[in-house]
């Protein structure tokens, strides 16, 4: 009798520590050498290199299931820990290596470019301490494991150069634009959004440790973090996309200060999201022995303060001082107009042809207001125009104030019947709806 071979083997630990000794010699090279430089000497190609090796070594350990093996979890979890601080550490390098060129120390008085500036370089020797912490909590976990460390140093000639990630354009759902002026102000209406979104978090400084915590759990969890990453993320995408390199970028000195304000901004999120997901996925996973560890090599305290003190602090006081450019730009490139629109008495504005006016909206990327008998709500809400119009069912004139070309694919939604009929029914011009819907 024949068996089928178990797609999945168990494998003893002493077979794995033979594997595992031949694919980290790298990784082992690699923290002999950043552990021999002097303190404060790493830069974007050391943080680059040691995410490029802890990443590999993570995936070797998670492909033999080590988060879940008594002996092998601990390495594992301080693996992906210094990957974590390495993400941090390139992109704090990179932020404190572009301040010029940001031009974001020009918005600051002389007092707060020395607080930013020392703020950033505080919050970078936190990073590279806490880094080199866990890597000789590494190499003392392997020792503990039987492993031999190589003495051998990480050529210099071999740090990957790689600093610079390129991405496709974010633009899924996006149209192309029919003018820049249109781009600049959806850019202009997304910054001072994402301005909004900081705003209602109230942050501030917050010296008291258990004060601290208490906020952090309440307003920066891994998942908001990621959410306020990824609005800036998206808000330097479509300014990339469609408006770096352009002519009007080089007429209107306002258009590349905007942008140097959101990548500070953007860089400062990335750390806190980074750091975030350590407290959250590893110094607070609660894995018994592993946590402990961790515990004792990065200082939980100091972990949030950077997150509230410097990161989050700062991504805000960038974007606040973007405000008011960003204020000024929006109407210099909107042609802002008032759509006033009778309904007849057989029509009625329920949820489907609400959701097409929201997709027209949002379609273009700047504001558009809608007045019903006085009562003003966000055009780009799906539930402010419900709860707005069905308050209001009585009132039979919709005012619509905004860019005049969302305004002008509303005027044509209600010419052809709100799309009552079916949206093939609707002009060419409002094809982008089908996609909606």
């Amino acid at each position: 009798m024949t068996y089928e071979r178990s797609l999945e083997e168990v494998i003893t630990e002493r077979a794995f520590a033979g594997l595992l000794q031949a694919r980290s010699q790298a990784f082992f090279r690699l923290t002999t050498s950043l552990l021999a430089h002097e303190s404060g000497s790493w830069g974007k190609k050391h943080y680059y290199q040691l995410l490029l090796e802890a990443e590999e070594l993570e995936s070797f350990l998670d492909d033999y299931g080590a988060r879940y093996n008594r002996s092998f979890g601990v390495l594992r979890e301080l693996v992906a820990s210094a990957r974590w601080f390495a993400l941090a550490g390139h992109s704090l390098s990179h932020l404190a290596s572009r301040f010029d060129s940001y031009g974001v120390l020009s918005v600051c008085s002389e007092s707060e470019a020395a607080d930013v500036a020392a703020s950033v370089e505080q919050v970078r020797a936190f990073t590279r301490r806490s880094a080199s912490n866990l890597l000789a909590e590494i190499r003392k976990e392997a020792l503990k494991l039987g492993l031999e460390i190589t003495q051998e140093m990480f050529p210099e000639a071999s740090f990957a150069a790689g600093t610079v990630r390129q991405q496709l354009p974010r633009n899924v759902g996006e149209h192309e634009p029919t003018e820049e002026h249109q781009k600049i102000a959806e850019v202009a209406s997304k910054f001072l959004a994402a301005c909004s979104m900081l705003d209602d978090l109230r942050i501030r400084r917050i010296k008291n440790a258990l004060e601290r915590k208490a906020y952090l759990a309440r307003l920066c969890s891994e998942e908001q973090a990621r959410v306020y990453e990824a609005t800036v993320h998206n808000l330097q995408s479509t300014y990339d996309t469609y408006i770096k390199n352009t002519v009007l970028e080089g007429r209107d000195e306002r258009l590349p200060k905007l942008r140097g304000l959101t990548s500070a901004s953007l860089h400062l999120l990335e750390c806190a999201t980074f750091l975030t997901h350590f407290v959250e996925r590893h110094e607070g996973s609660g894995r018994g022995h592993a946590q402990k560890r961790l515990v004792a090599v990065v200082e939980p305290r100091e972990v949030q303060e950077a997150i509230l003190n410097t990161f989050l602090y700062w991504a805000d006081f960038f974007l606040r001082r973007g405000r008011s450019i960003a204020e000024e730009l929006l109407p210099a490139y909107t042609n802002v107009q008032e759509l006033c629109i009778d309904l007849s008495d057989d029509v009625k504005l329920h949820a489907r042809p609400a959701a097409l006016i929201v997709g027209i909206v949002g379609h273009y990327g700047t504001p558009v207001e809608l007045d019903v008998g006085g009562n003003r709500c966000n055009a780009a809400s799906i539930l402010e125009v419900l709860v707005t119009v069905g308050t209001y069912a009585d009132e039979r004139r919709y005012v619509f104030r905004g860019d005049v070309r969302p305004l002008g694919d509303i005027k044509l939604l209600f010419e052809h019947g709100l799309g009552e009929h079916g949206l093939e029914s609707l002009p060419a011009q409002l094809a982008y709806l089908k996609g909606r819907n």
